[in-house]
Order: structure tokens, then sequence, then C-alpha cells
């Protein structure tokens, strides 16, 4: 028999405290449903860490434990990618985080849809709760994403009068999500021998935020460009030299210019 959630009078009602990890406190242990979600989850953090944007203070996690206590009783689900703007401490190696208590709330929960559908959409208020109806009861994130790899469809969901609303991408196909000052999408491409479709993000004059490999490529790009600028400017002063002795003058003697 499934232990209901709230004990209290009213059926509805939530008694939220926010309490640390318990030491004896198994976190589940599930093993990764495919080999795509951990390539996806370090996509996106890797073009933020590469691009500046990751302080200290904030915490970018995936598969990783958030904590609230219902009711009397503890929970803790890991979302495949979650970004908290600001935390109290920086913690070198967290094993979960309690939001309210350890810092902010987080910002931006995602999910990427795997095999056994279903369970990012979760509205059950039994215990264990699901994590849709977590994630917009229970730590209210204000942005909770859900992401198809396969076909690419992004589900983009903002938390307007304590419900999830389903918001539409603007005329690019992309989201802009204020608290980060950038827009995230879809991208179809390869990355680590993976080819299909990818969460990206945009700054706010649209450039995509480049992964390592993109970066490097850039730089060979420009250094080639600027190779061939020099080899040009080169040939030119070559081609003055050849010029000026055709015409019988010294081009190491040239008469001062008035």
């Amino acid at each position: 028999m499934a232990t209901q959630l709230s004990q209290a009078k009213s059926p509805t009602e939530l008694v939220i405290s926010w309490e640390a990890l318990p030491k004896d406190f198994q976190l589940e242990d599930e093993p990764v449903e495919n080999t795509s979600q951990p390539l996806l989850a370090g996509a996106l953090r890797e073009s933020l860490e590469i691009s500046g944007f990751i302080q200290p203070q904030m915490l970018i996690a995936s598969n990783f434990g958030l904590c609230a206590t219902v009711n009397g009783q503890f929970i803790a689900k890991a979302p495949d990618w979650v970004y908290v703007p600001s935390v109290n401490e920086v913690v070198g190696n967290r094993k979960s985080y309690t939001p309210n208590l350890e810092g902010n709330i987080p910002a931006i929960a995602i999910e990427f849809l795997s095999d056994t559908e279903g369970g990012e959409y979760s509205v059950k208020r039994t215990y264990p709760p699901g994590k849709w109806f977590f994630y917009e009861q229970i730590l209210q994130i204000p942005i909770y994403i859900i992401f198809e790899p396969d076909g690419g469809l992004l589900e983009y969901y903002q938390l307007e009068n304590k419900r999830y609303e389903l918001k539409q991408p603007d005329e690019n196909g992309r989201h802009w999500i204020d608290v980060m000052g950038l827009f995230l999408g879809t991208w179809q491409g390869t990355k680590e021998a993976r080819t299909g479709y990818w969460l990206r993000w945009w700054d706010q004059a649209g450039n995509l935020l480049p992964w390592a490999v993109e970066q490097i490529e850039q730089e060979r790009q420009r250094a080639e460009q600027e190779r061939q600028r020099a080899e040009q400017e080169c040939q030119q002063k070559e081609r003055l030299i050849a010029y000026l002795q055709s015409q019988g003058i010294d081009p190491n003697n040239l008469p001062p210019f008035e």
C-alpha cells in the first residue's frame, strides 16, 4: 500500500521542510538508461564553461540528488541536468543538494526522455512522488525542460501560478532564458561519435556557444586566414619589387617621397 505524502486533515496539504541528506540515506543508484544521456548533459555544460559563463557559486550537475522533506518523508530526485544560480557554500564533491537550506532553488531542471517514457511526466502524489509533481509542486523549479533526443522535440515548461505551462519557441526555434541571459534550442549534428539532435546555447546576439572541438576549429580557421593574408601581402611585395627592378629602380635605394 502506497504511503500518502500528506497525513494532514486536508488531503492536498503539503508540509515541506528543507533538511540535509541523512548520513544513512541511500540515494537511488539507477543505471544510466542509454549512452546518449551523459553526452547530452556534458555538452550542455561544456559550452557554458568554455564561454566563461560558469561562476564558482553556481551549481551545474547531472544525475544529482535534489532533496526535500515532505510531510516528514525524505525525498530525493535526480534530474538529468540541473542549474542552480547560487549556493551558500562552494563544495567540491557534493552528493546532493537541498534548496533553501544550501542555496537557491534550482532555476532549470532538464530531463532527457528515455526508452521507458512516462516518469518525466509523472504527477503522482503518493510516496515517492513523480518527477513532474516534485519539480512543480514541491521544489517549484521555474523552468522544466523535457527533451526527446531521437526526434529533437523540446518541451519548455514555465511555472505560472504554481503550474507548468508549455511555452512556444521564437521564430528561430529557441527559448530565451532570462536568468541565464542565453537562448536554448536544438541543433542537429555530430559530437563524440553521436549524430543526432542536441540541446545548445546561443548568446543574446544569436551566436552559438561553441564546444571545445568547434572552438579549436575556429582558431585553426582564423590562423589559416591570417597565414593566407600574410602570404598575399608577401606576394604583393615581391611583385612590387620585381616591377621596380624591371624599371631600373633599386627598391633598396628609393628617392625620398615629396
